[in-house]
């Protein structure tokens, strides 16, 4: 080739070249960071290996198996971590049992033992066996490593074992340390002393110092139900938390209820209760000393709110002051600082969890020592990424319809983007399809005529209206047929064709049996002459307690169509019953939706054309169950125009059209005829 003669370059090569280039300057350029909704910094408190606990913010909110966790430093560099687990078998020292000698006086009684174990191992936990049971005593724990120097561990606890309550507990938990020799201390001034026992055993700390468990203080509301049970709405942190327990703080003095936990899951095409755990609360109160066990395991719940039932049987309300939450063992989390500081992101569905090179240490996390790192507060880091997590990847729209064919809708309140539920009152239940129909004609529908898919949720409490008792004087003439003249009320009905209505009675007195029967009064027919009444349900109510108020009667009957019904109370030669209140018991609804920010949506239903709505729940229940919803009202009962009805069934275009149409074949057919001959 000549001095100065351009090379002939071919296409292809220049091609090559031209993507060889922009992979070196993209190599060079730092990868995009995922979006996070929460930003937390952490204090590694020093250089070296560090432990970070798994706290209740984190897990509320990152993803179910923290796969979205990201730890990074000051310059945004990502920081290899490892999950962690537990040792998940525990290891018991048996000790030898010393007596020591009991004090007597005249304010102080004490007795005890101690144990020793040996050597000086690593415990958190001291277990008594071979105690005589029943005793119920009040104990003071002490650890030493010489016998002369102590350190108190516990400074008053309960131990307890009462076979007659199926009430025990044995052991006793304290921060975990190097103890040779365990002191327990018995109170001996409200009960007899105790021999000394058979066995005792520490619980070995053989790898790293374990973690406190993980409890979170929840919110309880009390919601209505049924005479003789008392149901609580528990508010969780988030939605599937790693929960194996709920442990309650209960006001009063002896306890014994059965409680069952409950949340809504899937089921078809709605979401109905399950049960995710039951016990009995048991609580027995000796001499200001009191053996409980308050703790009702579950399974782990999915949804951030559960539902608390407990059978009152013939006692008062539980009083329940606070509810715990009590977490599984939980992984923790390792990481090597450099002593600067760093920040957790996580908050993103779409992330896997990391896979780093630390994975080569992971044998011997157990074996060396771990320093803790410390938590700061979690914030958001961006609107932007807020709204962008907490857009569903669903759409949110459906297959348009006319609100003007629906008898029936009623303004939902507009708000802020997130998932909601709308409660079904007793006028949806009545004039929509109903249960039966599985809600066929309900619809919600936007601004713009487009269905809002949405998923059904059967509630594990009752839809309670509270409903008035008018007595009747003189007596309807239908009351002839009757062989007694028993006292009338008349109880206006709200709506006809009530689902599984239960009707529910209360007396102030506390001495009395009496026939109870609801029925509808009924216009003479081809089969009665005269006009009649209808029983729908009838019962006996008796009480005979004085020191006790009488429990509530419940009455159940089937779906009826009318507008009031008649309660007959046949007194007999008594005085008449004072009914105080009644109230109405029925299945309660609601619809769990999508809501865009500010949007006019309404709830439409009163159609007999629609068969039940098929949306894509297989994909739509895993975005509704499980987070957050924020309860909402619909508004008033809107009756729709007749008129506007109609004039929806065809439209001003089709209308002129048609009639434009038959105007000309009329003009055709009129010309036709002037062209024949006479």
């Amino acid at each position: 080739m000549r001095i100065g003669q351009v090379p002939r370059v071919s296409w292809p090569a220049l091609l090559a070249a031209g993507v060889l280039l922009h992979a070196a300057v993209t190599a060079q350029q730092p990868a995009a960071l995922p979006a996070f909704r929460v930003e937390r910094p952490i204090a590694p408190n020093g250089p070296g290996p560090r432990r970070l606990a798994v706290d209740v913010p984190l897990l509320a909110g990152a993803n179910r198996d923290l796969g979205d966790l990201r730890l990074f430093d000051a310059n945004a560099r990502e920081i290899a971590y490892l999950l962690v687990k537990p040792s998940s078998e525990p290891a018991w020292k048996p000790a030898t049992v010393l007596p020591v000698a009991p004090i007597d006086g005249d304010k102080l009684k004490q007795s005890g033992f101690e144990a020793d174990l040996g050597e000086m191992p690593i415990v958190d936990r001291f277990r008594i066996d071979g105690l005589r049971p029943p005793f119920l005593k009040r104990v003071r724990l002490e650890g030493s490593g010489d016998r002369a120097r102590w350190t108190l561990l516990v400074a008053e606890g309960t131990l307890f074992d009462l076979p007659d309550e199926r009430l025990r507990q044995t052991e006793l938990t304290f921060t975990a340390g190097p103890y040779r020799y365990l002191r327990v201390t018995w109170d001996d001034t409200n009960s007899a002393r105790l021999a000394a026992p058979s066995a005792a055993a520490a619980r070995l700390i053989t790898n790293v110092v374990p973690l406190p468990p993980l409890t979170a203080k929840l919110s309880v509301e009390r919601r209505p139900s049924e005479p003789g049970r008392s149901r609580y709405r528990v508010r969780l942190p988030g939605g599937h938390l790693p929960l194996v327990a709920l442990e309650f703080d209960l006001g009063g003095g002896h306890v014994l209820r059965d409680a069952a936990v409950f949340e809504a899951r899937l089921s078809g095409a709605e979401a109905v209760p399950v049960l995710l755990g039951s016990a009995t609360l048991r609580r027995v109160v000796r001499d200001s000393l009191a053996a409980s066990s308050l703790r009702v395991p579950i399974i782990s719940p999915v949804e951030p709110q559960i539902d608390l039932v407990v059978d009152d049987g013939d006692n008062p309300p539980l009083d329940v002051r606070g509810v715990q939450a009590i977490f599984g063992d939980l992984p923790w989390i390792y990481f090597e600082s450099d002593g600067t500081a760093l920040s957790a992101r996580y908050g993103n569905p779409s992330l896997s969890p990391p896979r780093y090179d630390l994975e080569a240490v992971r044998d011997s996390l157990r074996r060396d020592p771990v320093a803790d790192a410390a938590w700061g507060e979690p914030h958001a880091r961006s609107t932007e990424d807020n709204a962008a997590g907490a857009a569903p990847p669903l759409p949110t729209i459906g297959a348009s319809l006319e609100p003007a064919l629906f008898k029936y809708s009623r303004a939902i309140p507009p708000g802020d983007a997130g998932f909601i539920a709308v409660s079904l009152d007793a006028a949806a239940l009545s004039h929509s399809a109903g249960t039966t129909a599985a809600f066929a004609d309900v619809r919600v529908i936007d601004a713009s005529a487009r269905q809002v898919p949405y998923l059904v949720e059967r509630a594990s409490e009752p839809l309670s209206l509270d409903l008035r008792l008018e007595p009747v004087s003189p007596a309807p003439s239908w009351l002839a047929a009757q062989p007694a003249r028993p006292s009338v009320y008349r109880l206006p009905w709200p709506f006809d064709r009530l689902p599984s209505p239960r009707l529910v009675l209360t007396t102030s007195a506390r001495i009395f049996q009496r026939t109870i029967t609801v029925g509808l009064a009924r216009e003479a027919d081809r089969r009665h002459r005269d006009p009649w009444f209808e029983p729908l349900a009838r019962v006996d109510w008796t009480h005979a307690d004085q020191d006790h108020p009488a429990s509530a009667l419940t009455l159940t009957f089937p779906s009826v169509e009318a507008r009031e019904l008649f309660v007959l109370v046949e007194e007999g030669d008594n005085t008449p019953l004072p009914l105080t209140t009644a109230r109405l018991l029925l299945p309660a609804y609601r619809l769990r939706l999508f809501r865009e920010r500010d949007a006019a949506l309404r709830l439409a239903y009163g159609r007999t054309d629609l068969a039940p709505p098929r949306y894509d729940l297989a994909l739509l229940a895993p975005q509704l169950l499980g987070v957050a919803v924020t309860e909402v009202a619909a508004g008033a009962e809107e009756p729709s125009r007749p008129d506007a009805a109609a004039a929806t069934l065809v439209s001003s275009r089709v209308f002129w059209g048609v009639l434009g149409a038959a105007v000309l074949v009329l003009l055709v057919m009129i010309a036709r005829l002037l062209k024949k001959p006479t």
